[in-house]
């Protein structure tokens, strides 16, 4: 028997859904925007319920909700199934097209829902139509890829619209000519269209939280935009925490100023708690939720509830703004991620030396301006890996005792951490904050000299190593040393090369070499001769073929355009092993 729409029916297919007119009401009907049903209910679930629960005929009912399944999203109904005494008889659908089923696996699914096999269809599920005695029959749906959240809420939501169609003609039919019975009936009905104005406010209102979070996804709104969403949702001041405590973000009246700190204690407890159970937790005041989209806690949401007002739709609208504060701190993190990675990438690429143009372009796109003066800086602090918590410890460092706030280019060599930073580390500045920081001063760190482009870092690398290696290899093993400090100790080390070897001369001789070149003298010369000559006037003399008044004049001389001390100790040594290497390993150069 076809489904024919009543005198009621008729009338109210005239009025929109915004009201249902149940049976014995004596108030008339009002027009109203027939715009508002399409809008409460977009896949049409409630217009096809009104037809479902007037049809007397259950295969009738069955085929509606068939040929409704594509309505619902990129969906096909493939079979309709109906329990009879016998078992299950198919139910032909609409789709002449539709894949052949094998009647057999509903059979062995024994009443319970299930996978049936289709070919071409990635996903099928045989969804039950159960009634208060059992099983009513099956509807077979498949798609090329699984539902989604919303999906499986529709499917689930049109199953049950047809188990309740099909339980009332099933009962329409056992107490037909029962008038107390279909009174019952009608009583049932007026339950489930008054269900069915529940589950359209509830519709709606979940409606107006997914779009609501949507357009915060949508501009990208962070934070702030999330918790504005979810206080303006629910009527209750919302906020952010970081997994500490720390407040990142409020929305609502009555913000804490100062914002309380609760101790490290107390915040693992109460992360413990929430993480224990599913969905928010009422924690004193608050309904807390924790956002962790991969078992770390990244963030806590939460509302403030005093007065324990909140309701199913406040803890929807909390579980749905918890997934989007998770998106968006995962997101957060995977970019800071990514940075980092890049960078440390960048600062080892230098370190081994690349193409200078390319350099730049990449510390740009980092946010960092490689062409300024830099200094390379080598930690190593024994018991301490190079790990991620030390790496953190010595940038923190770093940026503590710095005199810029530009961010250091930072990585990981082995157990030692490299830092390529503009600002010159203040002698023990930063080994005192890492001594307290870590809880031992008995660490080293080695400070290049100045670096003025990224062909110079491999060598200013080199150098940090050297006067860290230094360091570890003294008497006093802990603290800090600068490779412009060092002196001989630069070029007694092992791996040394001629460009080394010409950066000491030039910086114990180069005033004198630049001055005889200039000037056509022999002050160097003098000068090694003088020390060859174990510092005796009347033998360096006669080295020279000078008499000695001009031997004594060329080392006051000496003196002067050098600004060297050549009574000291440390200076003497150091100038004489510079004229040595000038005479025998550079060949006497200017």
């Amino acid at each position: 028997m076809a489904c024919r729409p009543s005198q009621r029916q008729r009338l109210s297919s005239h009025v929109p859904d915004q009201e249902v007119t149940r049976p014995g009401d004596t108030a008339g009907t009002e027009r109203r925007d027939p715009g508002l049903l399409a809008a409460l209910d977009p896949h049409g679930l409630l217009m096809l319920s009104r037809t479902l629960f007037t049809c007397a005929e259950q295969s009738e009912i069955l085929r509606l909700a068939m040929r409704h399944v594509s309505a619902l999203g990129p969906y096909h109904a493939d079979a309709g199934y109906l329990a009879t005494g016998d078992g299950l008889a198919r139910v032909p659908g609409h789709d002449a097209g539709a894949p052949t089923v094998d009647d057999a696996q509903v059979e062995e699914l024994g009443e319970a829902d299930g996978s049936v096999s289709l070919p071409e269809r990635s996903w099928n599920w045989a969804f039950g139509l159960r009634g208060a005695d059992g099983l009513l029959g099956y509807i077979l749906v498949s798609s090329h890829s699984g539902p989604d959240e919303q999906g499986h809420f529709l499917l689930s939501t049109l199953v049950g619209l047809t188990s309740a169609a099909l339980s009332l003609t099933v009962t329409h039919a056992a107490q037909h000519d029962n008038a107390g019975e279909l009174s019952r009936l009608g009583t049932e009905r007026d339950t489930a269209l008054r269900r069915l104005d529940a589950m359209r406010s509830e519709l709606h209102l979940q409606k107006t939280v997914h779009e609501t979070l949507a357009r915060v996804a949508a501009r990208d709104g962070g934070e702030d935009a999330i918790t504005q969403a979810l206080y303006e949702l629910t009527g209750l001041s919302a906020l952010v925490e970081d997994r500490f405590g720390n407040l990142r973000s409020w929305a609502g009246p009555d913000r804490p100023d100062p914002y309380p700190v609760r101790s490290s204690t107390y915040q693992e407890e109460m992360l413990g708690q929430v993480a224990r159970e599913a969905g928010p937790v009422r924690v004193k005041n608050r309904l807390i939720a924790l956002a962790r989209p991969r078992g770390d806690v990244l963030g806590v949401l939460a509302i403030e509830d005093p007065d324990a007002t909140a309701d199913e739709h406040t803890m929807f609208a909390l579980d749905h703004a918890q997934q989007s504060l998770a998106q968006e701190l995962m997101h957060m993190r995977e970019l800071a991620e990514v940075e980092l990675r890049l960078r440390r990438q960048l600062v080892d690429d230098l370190l081994e030396g690349t193409d200078q143009q390319g350099a730049y372009a990449r510390a740009e796109a980092v946010g960092h301006d490689l062409q300024r003066t830099h200094y390379v800086v080598v930690v190593h602090w024994p018991g301490n890996a190079a790990d991620g918590s030390f790496t953190r410890a010595v940038e923190q460092a770093t940026a503590a005792t710095a005199t810029t706030a530009t961010r250091p280019l930072i990585t990981r060599r082995g157990d030692r951490v490299v830092l390529l930073t503009e600002a010159r580390p203040d002698d023990n500045a930063v080994h005192a904050v890492l001594a307290h920081e870590l809880g031992t001063p008995d660490g080293a760190i080695g400070v290049s000299t100045r670096c003025d482009s990224p062909d110079a870092i491999p060598r200013c690398y080199q150098e940090a190593m050297r006067a860290l290696e230094v360091r570890q290899n003294s008497r006093q093993r802990s603290g800090t040393t600068f490779f412009d400090d060092l002196g001989l100790y630069r070029i007694l080390g092992p791996g040394n090369d001629l460009r080394e070897l010409q950066g000491f001369v030039r910086e114990w001789l180069g005033q004198l070499i630049d001055y005889d070149a200039e000037h056509d003298t022999e002050l160097v010369e003098t000068l090694s001769r003088y020390f060859d000559c174990g510092g005796n006037y009347d033998d360096a003399a006669a080295a020279l073929t000078v008499h000695r008044s001009t031997l004594r004049y060329r080392l006051q001389r000496i003196r002067e355009i050098s600004d060297r001390d050549l009574a000291d100790v440390d200076t003497r040594l150091n100038l004489q092993v510079a004229t040595r290497i000038w005479r025998i390993i550079l060949g006497g150069q200017r």
